[in-house]
């Protein structure tokens, strides 16, 4: 692992990748550094303008199609659409997320909009296109996490916030909930003896498009701090690092959890990295699952 860089990710040739949120940043870079070693790439995106966009930068196999993740019949309607076409899905990256330090907001569904995009859109997706991923014949599943899981905590009696709300916790919340999640499928994947793995990754502090948009609710003020917070960051292509490792790396294991190895996890090489305790604690997973199952109407393993 020391010294990993993309050029050292595998042929992909061959290989059928779904990458949500691969318009810009993290999710971008994922998607070229796939394509570009030979992997047919779905970019999943909110936005197709800015999808088909983005593809035209990436010199390799892509297609665009459109995702919304905060509404749970646009994750349904791209699901079944999508293995229309691709019968067989090697790689899906749970790469797309949203950050909002503003007042409180609700999805389509009405559930808070960070949850709602950042888990449980997810983990439909994942339950939608499993099967698909289990005909491959080395298929993963690669959750984002945030190295603000590692200060959340889980309130099951108010999982959406909808008392005391405060943004910043509930965007470390929703990271703490997706890791909790990945850890949790790859238990179910290896009870259920799925050839599937589900391995997880961060970016430790790194510089996306995420930190503008969070701040743009403070106006004049939020653009001076979104500024100052990027010179803080490491650049995308660094940070993009963990999880193209996790996608592609050989000899990853179910349930690995990838980072960032310098300064507390927020910049450098590629690592191991540290869990927060509640993410991998089985019973807190079993519970979390079970309200995902409930909100999100998909149910597997």
């Amino acid at each position: 692992m020391t010294g990993w860089t993309a050029d050292r990710i595998p042929d992909q040739h061959g290989r059928v990748a779904v990458v949500t949120g691969a318009n810009s940043g993290l999710g971008l870079v994922t998607a070229t550094e796939l394509a570009r070693h030979g992997a047919h790439v779905v970019l999943a995106v909110r936005d197709t303008a800015a999808g088909e966009q983005a593809a035209r930068r990436i010199d390799g196999n892509t297609e665009v199609r459109e995702l919304d993740l905060a509404s749970l019949d646009s994750v349904r309607a791209f699901a079944a659409k999508l293995v229309v076409d691709h019968p067989v899905v090697d790689l899906l990256v749970n790469n797309a997320g949203v950050v909002l330090l503003g007042p409180r907001r609700t999805s389509a569904d009405g559930f808070e909009l960070q949850f709602a995009t950042n888990v449980l859109g997810h983990f439909a997706l994942t339950g939608l296109l499993l099967d698909h991923l289990a005909a491959a014949r080395e298929a993963r599943v690669v959750s984002l996490s945030s190295i603000t899981h590692k200060n959340a905590h889980l309130d099951f009696d108010d999982l959406m916030f909808e008392r005391g709300y405060r943004a910043s916790a509930a965007y470390g919340r929703s990271k703490l909930a997706t890791t909790i999640f990945g850890l949790e499928l790859d238990r179910r994947l290896r009870s259920a003896g799925s050839p599937v793995v589900s391995v997880l990754a961060h970016p430790g502090l790194t510089r996306t498009n995420l930190t503008p948009r969070a701040w743009e609710h403070r106006g004049r003020r939020g653009r001076v701090i979104a500024r100052l917070g990027l010179l803080a960051t490491q650049p995308v292509e660094r940070g993009a690092l963990p999880q193209l490792y996790a996608a592609t790396a050989p000899g990853v294991r179910g349930g690995q959890f990838f980072g960032p190895a310098g300064l507390g996890e927020t910049r450098g090489r590629v690592t191991e990295a540290r869990l927060n305790r509640d993410a991998a604690d089985p019973v807190i997973g079993r519970r979390l699952w079970a309200a995902a199952e409930g909100w999100a109407g998909v149910s597997y393993l």
